[in-house]
C-alpha cells in the first residue's frame, strides 16, 4: 500500500489549520489579563469544560496508540484505555474541589498554597515542566506520523507543523483558545470515531479484507527448505546458506535468504520433519541511521498493509465473511475465529539492528483476555512486577497530570469543577469503548503498518474511502493540537507564574505575567519539536505510559498528603517531587526500551521492566512521610512564633 495524497484530505487539513488560527486571534482580543491567559477567567462554562477535559485527555495516545496497541496486541491494549479511565476516579472523588479550592492559576499554586515555600515553589515548577515535556513527546510523534499520509511529507515536517500551529495558539489567546479547540476537537472526534465503529459493524468480519474492492493485504509467502550433506540450508531459487544456525538470525529462530544479491528474512520452523520458512516482516537499521525495509524494496512512504482473520466461525461453524453484525455478535464471532497477529524480535550483527515481524496465528478467545502483550499465565515476577507498575501509573498519574489539573481553574466553582469531571467522565468511557473495535477493526482488515501501528485508526478510515480518511486524519491532528496547546499552557504558567513571579520574586506586572508566559511557550514548543523528530516510530500510547509513571510519581503524593496528613510539611512536599522525578526518570532511562533507543539490545539494560511506578511512588510517598516528620518540630516553632508575632 502506498500512502496516496487527496486534494479533500489536504483542504480538509488546511480547514482545521486555519479554523484553529482564527478562533485563537479572536479570543486573544479578549484575552488581556494574567487570569484570562492563564485560567481563561475562570469563566467557562462546566460542560464545555468537560468537553474540553474529553478533548485535552483524548490525545494522540488515546487515538492513536491505543487503538494500534489494540490492533496489534488485542485485550491487553485496550487495558491502557481501562487504566487511563481509571485514573479519573481518583480526580473526581479526591481531587477536583480541592484544587479549586486551593488554586489560581498553576498546580503549583495548589501546592503552595498553605506554605508559601520556595523550595515547593521550585520543585514542583520543575515537576510539571519534566511532566508536560514527557507528555509532549508523544503528541509530537502522533503529529508526525499524520503527515506523512495526509500531506505526503516526512515525519518532522507534522512535528514542526504542529509545533508552530500550537505556539501561536498559546502564545495568542493562551487559556481561552486552548479551552475551545478542546471542546471542538473533542466533540467532532466521538462523532466521526462512532461513525467509523458503525461502518466496521456494518462491514462485518471476513477473511478476505480485500474484498468489495476494499484495499488487499499482503500475501505472505510459504516456502520448504532441505539441508544437504554438508549443512547447508537449500532452498529453491535462494543461494545456500552455511553454518546458518550459528548465525544472530539462526539462533533467533530466522535465517537470512539471498537471490539475486537481495536478502530477505525467513521465519524457520520445522512441521512433521520437514524445513518450513515463512516470510517475513522487516526493518534493518545500519550505522549511519539509515532504514532499510525488507532489504530495501519498501521505501519511504510504503508498507506492506496486514492483518486479517486466518479462520473465521460463527456459531461454530466455518464460514468465510459475517455480514453486518451487533457490537456482541461482533465479538462473539472473533472468540471462535483464528486471528493472525505479530510477533517483534531484534536481532543485531555488529552494528547493524534488524527488527523481525512474523506472524502468530491466535485464537481469537485468546485475544480477547488479558496475555498477549503482558504475560498472564505462567508469568515471571518480574512480569508481573511490569503489569501491575504500569497499571499503577496509569490509575494514579491521571490526577497529577499539571496540563488537566489545570483546568479546574478555568471554572467559576468547586460545584462546576465537579460537574464538569464527570460530564468528562461519561465522554472519554464511550470513546474508550470505540477504540476497542476501532482496534479490532484494524486488526482483521488489512490496515496495519507494523512500522508505525499508530496509523491504524487513520488507516481503517480510509478503507471506507478517502473522505472518512481526510475527516478522521484532521481531527486527529487537532487532537495533537489540543492536547499540545494544553501542556505548552500549563509548562509557561510554570516558567512566568512559579519560577520568575513568585520563586524568583520579580513581581512583574500583569501584562509582564502574560508577556512572559508567551515567550516561554515559544521556548518549549521549539523543544517539543526537537523531541518529537527524536522519538519518531514508537507507539504514543507507550510513551505516555511513562509521562503517567512520572506525574504519579513527582505530584500525586504530594497532593493527598497536603490534602489528608495534617503533618505534611513543606520540606516533605519538596522531597516528595524530587525523589518521586529522580527515581521515576531514572528507572526509565536505564529500562529495556530506552536501550533500544540507545541502539542496544534490550535484554542487556541495567533492569527487566519498562514501568517505574511500583517503586517510584512508594519512594515519593516515604520521603515525604520521613522528612515531614524530622523537619516538623521546626515547622510547629514557626508556627507558634508567626502567631505570636501577629
Amino acid at each position: 500500500m502506498i500512502y496516496a495524497q487527496s486534494p479533500l484530505a489536504i483542504g480538509l487539513f488546511v480547514f482545521f489549520v486555519l479554523f484553529v488560527l482564527g478562533l485563537s486571534f479572536y479570543l486573544a482580543r479578549r484575552t488581556t489579563s494574567s487570569a484570562g491567559y492563564y485560567a481563561a477567567g475562570g469563566q467557562i462554562h462546566w460542560f464545555v469544560n468537560g468537553i474540553a477535559f474529553a478533548g485535552d485527555y483524548l490525545s494522540a495516545a488515546s487515538f492513536l496508540g491505543i487503538c494500534g496497541m489494540i490492533a496489534t496486541a488485542g485485550y491487553d491494549g485496550w487495558m491502557y484505555s481501562i487504566g487511563y479511565l481509571a485514573g479519573w476516579m481518583v480526580a473526581l472523588f479526591l481531587v477536583a474541589e480541592p484544587m479549586k479550592r486551593l488554586g489560581k492559576y498553576t498546580f503549583t499554586d495548589a501546592l503552595d498554597s498553605k506554605f508559601n515555600s520556595k523550595s515547593i515553589q521550585l520543585m514542583a515548577a520543575f515537576s510539571t515542566l519534566v511532566i508536560s515535556v514527557f507528555y509532549l513527546i508523544p503528541q509530537m510523534v502522533g503529529a508526525g506520523v499524520l503527515v506523512q499520509p495526509l500531506l505526503g511529507m516526512p515525519h518532522w515536517v507534522g512535528v514542526v507543523i504542529v509545533g508552530v500551529v500550537v505556539t501561536i495558539i498559546v502564545a495568542t489567546a493562551g487559556m481561552a483558545s486552548t479551552t475551545y479547540v478542546q471542546f471542538f476537537k473533542g466533540a467532532l472526534l466521538l462523532i466521526f470515531t462512532t461513525v467509523v465503529v458503525v461502518g466496521v459493524l456494518g462491514r462485518g468480519l471476513t477473511t478476505h479484507p480485500d474484498a468489495g474492492g476494499r484495499k488487499a493485504y499482503h500475501e505472505f509467502r510459504t516456502l520448504t527448505a532441505s539441508v544437504d550433506a554438508d549443512g547447508r540450508l537449500q532452498v529453491a531459487g535462494y543461494e545456500p546458506v552455511a553454518d546458518w544456525k550459528s548465525t544472530p538470525f539462526g539462533k533467533a529462530g530466522f535465517v537470512k535468504l539471498v537471490k539475486d544479491g537481495v536478502p530477505s528474512i525467513w521465519k524457520v520452523e520445522e512441521r512433521n520433519g520437514q524445513i518450513v520458512l515463512e516470510e517475513t516482516l522487516y526493518v534493518t537499521k545500519l550505522p549511519d541511521g539509515r532504514k532499510l525495509y525488507n532489504g530495501g524494496d519498501i521505501k519511504e512512504g510504503r508498507f506492506f498493509p496486514v492483518g486479517h482473520i486466518k479462520e473465521l466461525k460463527v456459531d461454530g461453524v466455518e464460514v468465510a465473511e459475517t455480514g453486518p453484525v451487533g457490537p456482541f455478535a461482533y465479538l462473539s464471532a472473533l472468540k471462535d475465529s483464528t486471528i493472525v497477529l505479530w510477533g517483534k524480535r531484534y536481532i543485531k550483527e555488529g552494528e547493524v539492528t534488524t527488527t523481525v515481524y512474523y506472524q502468530k496465528p491466535t485464537p481469537g478467545a485468546r485475544m480477547l483476555r488479558p496475555g498477549l502483550k503482558f504475560k498472564v499465565d505462567n508469568a515471571t515476577g518480574t512480569q508481573k512486577f511490569n503489569f501491575i507498575s504500569l497499571m499503577l501509573a496509569l490509575f494514579c498519574g491521571t490526577a497529577a497530570l499539571p496540563h488537566i489539573l489545570i483546568r479546574y481553574y478555568t471554572v467559576p466553582s468547586q460545584a462546576a469543577a465537579r460537574k464538569s469531571t464527570i460530564v468528562g467522565i461519561a465522554a472519554i468511557g464511550f470513546f474508550y469503548v470505540l477504540t476497542l473495535f476501532l482496534g479490532i477493526g484494524a486488526m482483521t482488515n488489512g490496515v496495519i503498518n507494523l512500522t508505525d501501528n499508530n496509523m491504524s485508526a487513520p488507516l481503517l478510515a480510509l478503507s471506507f474511502g478517502v473522505i472518512l480518511f481526510a475527516i478522521i486524519s484532521s481531527i486527529a491532528f487537532a487532537t495533537v493540537l489540543g492536547t499540545v496547546s494544553g501542556l505548552i499552557v500549563a509548562s509557561s504558567g510554570a516558567i512566568a507564574h512559579d519560577l520568575m513571579d513568585n520563586f524568583l520574586g520579580m513581581r512583574m506586572s500583569d501584562k509582564g505575567k502574560v508577556l512572559a508566559g508567551k515567550i516561554s511557550a515559544l521556548v518549549i514548543g521549539c523543544i517539543a519539536i526537537y523531541l518529537g523528530i527524536v522519538f519518531e516510530g514508537m507507539n504514543v500510547s507507550f510513551l505516555v505510559g511513562w509521562a503517567f509513571a512520572v506525574a504519579a510519581s513527582a505530584n500525586l503524593p504530594a497532593i493527598l498528603m497536603i490534602l489528608f496528613w495534617k503533618k505534611t510539611t513543606a520540606q516533605g512536599v519538596a522531597a516528595s517531587i524530587l525523589v518521586g522525578l529522580v527515581t521515576a526518570l531514572g528507572l526509565i532511562l536505564i529500562s529495556p526500551d530506552m536501550w533500544v533507543r540507545y541502539g542496544l539490545l534490550p535484554q542487556n539494560a541495567p533492569i527487566s521492566f519498562n514501568s517505574p511506578a511500583l517503586i517510584s511512588i512508594p519512594a515519593s510517598f516515604l520521603a515525604l512521610v520521613i522528612v515531614s516528620l524530622l523537619t516538623r518540630k521546626s515547622a510547629v516553632t514557626e508556627e507558634a512564633s508567626e502567631t505570636a508575632g501577629a
